[in-house]
């Protein structure tokens, strides 16, 4: 089967210019690129093979190298080799990935070299870095992390439309969550038909699982469903994304089942009115922290200024398991963040009142910053929905 690029010829090019450009400015020879969705955003290379050691070698000049392992070699021949992207050297699974990298590293000519490595990649093993410097001891290895994150940050034209092609699935899936959830229905019930409302609308595996989970589990933000049964009076909180080409359009909201507390109406109004003053603030050269401040302001407006939350919403985009955040490091909408928004940056906006009274709301969407403000992409309604 013939192979069709998810983008043209001419953006991986660009891509590539860029990151170079960078690379200039820091004066390296190549940089060693490890995490996933960095290694997709220059080379295409899509499939779940990087539970395994994968390194990207980016010279200043020349064509690109990627090692992996040598069975991934129809892969990277159909999406990588063939487009004429990079060289291929893969490794045995009973050769030692140290030697093989540094050998690699000379036969393309940085046995002595500048080097810059993604240093806080989860994906790049320290006996890696380690062996490189103990046995290329004329390589200089800096740090490159988060060099080409810095590139992703603004979307292209067809980056966007993968991501409004995303957020239509995780409309499907949060309707499926809200048709399913009732009364002795259990947490995996509601997951099977998010999961089969994922599928037929076009998603494709997120990098993280949909969170899914009721009152007795409810503050345990990264855990997701269990065989628990819904009661009456419980909250059921839905957090997930449609994924299309492994760009994601995360959404949130919490249900009620049967019945919600006396209350939570005044909550819910407070929860989203914070989240508009936040699509109100977001434009062009405002920066994280008064997006967050623009959230907090209503929050404190509303008595509740003792309550506060680490950010608002966080960059997203490109992502593989085991999060679709894009890497190791949340970019977030935080109170110290000088992060000056550009157009074309995506990201998951939460309006979050956890604990922070006796009663719980919360709503989250993706929305992309536009020349003049924000774009909302998810469309399921925010209002309070009992089930």
């Amino acid at each position: 089967m013939e192979h069709r690029p998810l983008f043209p010829q001419t953006e991986y090019d660009q891509r590539l210019d860029n990151l170079r450009r960078l690379m200039a400015e820091r004066d390296l020879d190549a940089c060693l690129i490890s995490s996933p969705e960095n290694i997709f955003y220059l080379t295409g290379l899509s499939h779940m093979g990087f539970f395994a050691y994968h390194l990207l070698i980016v010279p200043r000049d020349g064509k690109m190298t990627l090692i992996c392992r040598a069975m991934e070699w129809v892969t990277v021949e159909r999406m990588v080799i063939s487009p004429g992207r990079a060289n291929f050297f893969g490794f045995s699974d009973s050769d030692d990935t140290v030697n093989f990298t540094c050998d690699s590293l000379k036969q393309v000519g940085l046995g002595s070299a500048r080097l810059a490595a993604e240093k806080s990649s989860l994906f790049l093993p320290p006996r890696i870095t380690e062996g490189i410097v103990a046995n290329l001891p004329q390589v200089q290895l800096d740090d490159c992390s988060r060099l080409v994150d810095s590139l992703r940050q603004v979307k292209s034209a067809q980056e966007l439309d993968y991501t409004r092609q995303a957020a239509r699935v995780s409309d499907a899936m949060m309707q499926a969550a809200r048709e399913t959830a009732a009364s002795g229905v259990s947490e995996q019930e509601v997951a099977a038909e998010v999961h089969r409302a994922m599928l037929l609308a076009g998603g494709t595996y997120p990098g993280f699982s949909p969170f899914i989970r009721a009152t007795p589990t409810l503050g345990e933000e990264h855990r997701t469903w269990s065989d628990h049964v819904l009661q009456p009076g419980e909250a059921l909180f839905v957090e997930l994304a449609g994924c299309v080409h492994h760009y994601h359009a995360p959404m949130g909201r919490l249900l009620y089942i049967g019945e919600a507390p006396f209350g939570t109406e005044m909550m819910v109004e407070t929860c989203l009115e914070a989240f508009d003053a936040v699509v109100q603030t977001i434009r062009p050269g405002v920066t994280a922290g008064q997006i967050y401040q623009a959230w907090q302001d209503v929050v404190d407006a509303a008595g509740l200024s003792h309550y506060r939350r680490h950010h608002c919403g966080y960059m997203t985009g490109i992502g593989f398991p085991p999060s679709w955040v894009g890497g190791p490091m949340v970019v977030g909408l935080r109170q110290d963040s000088d992060l000056e928004l550009r157009a074309g940056m995506v990201f998951h906006l939460m309006s979050w009142l956890m604990e922070a009274s006796e009663d719980d709301y919360f709503v989250s969407d993706t929305a992309v910053v536009t020349e003049d403000g924000c774009e909302v992409l998810t469309a399921v309604s925010q209002n309070l929905y009992i089930v």
